[in-house]
């Protein structure tokens, strides 16, 4: 209740402004193994994460502790220059190997978001590297579950079997980190970036905040239980787009107005009005896979939905919008279809 008050209120004072004079916001980059020998979909390059930190680098962007930059971000306490934060996911040992000697060069601070029953499993982080982290003042170690479990309740399973289900592995995870590196975090990050309405609620009765797998900035219209990350892998953390992402900001839409992730109807259905200054006649949408959808006009109002069904468990909506100088607001609506087998 109190995340949802402060943000809502640092929302009332943002629509107030037009474009181009919205304070700035915080971009937080996602990333698992930093390495050339592990799975492609979820690797970045050292040599592409080198020159990722060096971008941020030379555009004197300012790389800040996760929690304490998504408060201020939630709140439209940031000013002109947007904040960075830089997360992983899993806890892979590639973060101690590749990515650490890096971050500490730079003075960066990062978080960590580790999947409790996987450490010390070939691959991962040991609980000794864990506690050796947690003892680096640049170091957020934060919960990513205890099993890495699809945490949204499944079609066929029954109510009370999924709070047992989830609570065990949200809170197990947080008292695993809290016995064996004395971390007590109030962040977690959804495995797979799944999330539905009423898992947002268990981590808004923990007053934690909720980190997905979806493109975009965190400003004040962002919830602070479904909020953006850009993942750099690979194929989406390349140089001649990054500094667009890095630049970027949140379309100020209130988040009370994005539906739940769960599909009810297949291609789903967003509707969404932008605040006095905007017109959605400048939007673009695009769906994952499919290109620039069509978006609707309605005076302030925007409809958005893809021509066609899709058949991944996962898929998005992102829409940007130009802000006249050179920057681009964005927003990112995370879909889930629960009648796709979980991975």
């Amino acid at each position: 209740m109190f995340f949802r008050l402060i943000h809502q209120f640092a929302l009332f004072l943002a629509i107030l402004l037009v474009p181009g004079y919205l304070s700035a916001d915080l971009v937080v980059l996602q990333y698992h193994h930093v390495s050339d020998k592990t799975p492609p979909a979820t690797s970045t390059s050292p040599s592409l994460f080198d020159a990722q930190m060096d971008m941020i680098s030379r555009l004197g962007l300012e790389v800040v502790v996760l929690e304490s930059g998504t408060q201020d971000a939630l709140a439209g306490n940031l000013d002109e220059e947007n904040r960075i934060a830089l997360t992983f996911d899993d806890a892979y040992e590639s973060v101690i190997s590749n990515a650490l000697p890096t971050l500490a060069e730079h003075n960066y601070p990062f978080t960590v978001f580790v999947n409790t029953q996987a450490i010390g499993s070939p691959g991962y982080l040991t609980w000794k590297q864990l506690e050796e982290l947690a003892g680096n003042e640049l170091v957020t170690l934060a919960n990513h579950s205890a099993d890495h479990g699809h945490l949204a309740r499944r079609l066929d399973e029954s109510m009370d079997g999924w709070k047992k289900r989830i609570e065990a592995s949200l809170d197990q995870a947080q008292q695993a980190l809290k016995t064996n590196v004395g971390t007590t975090a109030s962040m977690f990050a959804y495995p797979y970036g799944e999330f539905d309405r009423a898992l947002e609620q268990h981590i808004a009765e923990r007053n934690w905040y909720g980190f997905g797998q979806h493109s975009g900035a965190i400003g004040p219209s962002s919830s602070p239980t479904r909020l953006p990350r850009f993942p750099m892998a690979n194929a989406f953390g390349r140089l001649e787009s990054l500094e667009t992402k890095l630049l970027s900001r949140a379309l100020p839409v209130s988040a009370d107005q994005l539906p739940d992730s769960v599909i009810k109807s297949n291609p789903p259905h967003l509707s969404i009005r932008l605040s006095a200054g905007f017109s959605p006649k400048r939007l673009n949408c695009f769906g994952s896979g499919m290109g620039r959808i069509k978006v609707k006009v309605n005076d302030s109002s925007a409809s958005i939905r893809a021509p066609q069904a899709f058949d991944t468990r996962r898929f998005r909506y992102n829409c940007t919008y130009p802000d006249g100088n050179g920057r681009y607001y964005w927003l990112s609506q995370p879909w889930l279809d629960l009648n796709q087998p979980e991975d």
